[in-house]
């Protein structure tokens, strides 16, 4: 029988999401590249904080708006062909980019980078629901994201000391490299399905039901459909408003704050932003079983209180008369560690409140919201830079840091506003509570 083989995965099952699971960390790698070398980079291409954050948000924008393509794709082809262009076109990418000569060609490298990465996160989620029984999916779905967020960490750490004890085009080059090995490990070792079916399927080892994978958005119902629910507005605001301070602070900004700002050693910066890894990463499955296990209160008793304290300790630390001290930063970067687990309460969101046609429409709504937020503070942040006169390294300042993200403030307060408006109208929709309005219809 085809489900029985898959109810104790094989040794190839695991092989296989391993490979998928270690091309993704090199995937987060090449997202984060730039976030230890942000003064290098603003100082190579001799670019102010604005063009420098273009990086990022460009980055950001093609990895948000390939998703739909990828989805498409996938469907049609399979993982292991797209997982394999995935991880060329990041090659390509940070190979233009350790031979860019200028901001132009370096910007076309990152959007190479951004639609790459678009594909293997997907890809390996399709592994796990055609390779693995349909009860261990959000198991293996949790350890691929946590595990996946190691390769910040490989960017923080081992590319930055890479590139300050060679050179650019040697740091750059080596990353690239590793790009077209795992090109090479993908194609010869990930197979799209067991041998024993011909069609990419998910099978229920309880019941034995056997149902076809698909990743693509609904057309037939639409985005329309999936926003006009409030569950659905809901996830979208939580995943806009939790995640994008400590992905501005992660992918650009952290460092240049640290070292340039604070006055903190490279060593040090390093090892804040690797504890904001690890401890986004330790908070994960405990939030996630808080998450399942309080689903009509997590936005009141979860989500809203993480984007309390990222915005309550990024005010003390603004408002701290000269340098923050050691334990204020480490305080800081536990904060925004909150925000990653708490903005995966959003596709729990999207998933309990949309039927199984829809939830591929309601979850990419709810993807776009962080990286909208993502890339708006990105460029605000370097805006307000450039305004103050602080746009390159040798003009950043304190205080000039301290201005740029208090722009995070208004995206924390509308966020807010809105996960609570959208909370009151799901619980009305539910059923859970009353209309304000007697007569009205809810």
């Amino acid at each position: 029988m085809p489900h029985t083989a898959l109810s104790s995965p094989s040794w190839r099952a695991w092989l296989i999401w391993g490979v998928g699971v270690a091309a993704y960390m090199l995937a987060v790698t090449n997202r984060t590249s730039l976030s230890a070398v942000g003064v290098d980079t603003a100082e190579r291409f001799d670019a102010d904080a604005s063009t420098l954050s273009m990086f990022a948000v460009l980055q950001l924008g093609i990895y948000g708006a390939m998703q739909i393509p990828v989805g498409l794709l996938l469907d049609r082809y399979g993982a292991r062909p797209i997982m394999t262009i995935g991880m060329v076109l990041m090659a390509v990418g940070q190979l233009a980019m350790a031979f860019s000569p200028n901001v132009g060609i370096a910007i076309a490298a990152r959007l190479l980078l951004g639609a790459g990465d678009a594909a293997v996160f997907p890809s390996v989620l399709r592994l796990i629901a055609t390779w693995f029984p349909a009860q261990r999916g959000p198991v293996m779905v949790q350890m691929t994201g946590i595990l996946g967020q190691l390769g910040q960490i490989v960017s923080v750490i081992p590319l930055a000391a890479l590139l300050h004890a060679t050179s650019w085009t040697i740091a750059f080059g080596s990353v690239a490299g590793l790009g077209v090995l795992f090109a090479v490990l993908v194609f010869a070792l990930i197979r799209n399905h067991p041998p024993e079916r011909s069609a990419d399927v998910s099978v229920d080892t309880s019941t034995g039901a056997i149902r076809v994978v698909t990743s693509a958005v609904d057309t037939r119902v639409g985005i329309r459909a999936a926003w006009s629910h409030p569950g659905t507005r809901l996830a979208f605001w939580s995943h806009f408003t939790t995640p994008f301070a400590g992905t501005a602070f992660i992918m650009l900004w952290g460092v240049p704050f640290l070292t340039v700002g604070e006055g903190r050693t490279q060593g040090e910066a390093a090892l804040l932003m690797t504890t904001l890894v690890l401890v986004g990463i330790l908070i994960g499955p405990f939030m996630g079983q808080l998450s399942s296990r309080l689903p009509h209160i997590r936005s009141r008793w979860l989500v809203l209180p993480a984007i309390a304290v990222q915005m309550a300790v990024w005010l003390v630390v603004i408002a701290w008369p000269g340098p923050a001290p050691l334990w204020l930063l480490y305080a800081l970067v536990v904060a925004l560690a909150l925000g990653g687990p708490a903005s995966m309460i959003a596709f729990d969101q999207a998933r309990t409140h949309n039927p199984s046609h829809r939830l591929s429409t309601a979850t990419g709504i709810t993807n776009s919201g962080g990286f909208l937020a993502g890339l708006i503070a990105i460029f605000l942040i370097g805006l307000a830079l450039d305004l103050q006169g602080a746009g390159t390294p040798d003009t950043y300042t304190l205080d000039a840091f301290r201005i740029a993200f208090l722009t995070q403030i208004p995206l924390w307060i509308l966020g807010a506003v809105f996960i609570s408006l959208e909370r009151r109208r799901t619980r009305v929709h539910l059923g859970l509570d009353k209309p304000r309005r007697p007569h009205g219809r809810g």
